[in-house]
């Protein structure tokens, strides 16, 4: 997993939904700060927050984990 890849992910993923980082920590509980630091790389989600975070951005846990790379998986 590398953390850039799962944060820009997230970010482009989040505007593809129309939302801010503040929409989208009100939609997971969370702060908007928490969601800055995911999209800048610096943390992951915490483990309790995947499911959570694919259903609202509406994408696998596998591309949210690997950041959409394609690495031949199925």
């Amino acid at each position: 997993m590398d953390a850039k890849k799962t944060g820009s992910f997230i970010c482009e993923n989040r505007k593809k939904q129309g939302m801010s980082q503040k929409e989208l920590a009100d939609k997971l509980g969370i702060t908007d700060k928490a969601i800055s630091k995911w999209e800048r790389g610096i943390s992951f989600p915490d483990i309790s927050m995947l499911i959570p975070i694919s259903k609202v951005l509406e994408t696998s846990l596998y591309d949210l984990l690997t950041g959409g790379e394609d690495n031949g998986q199925e």
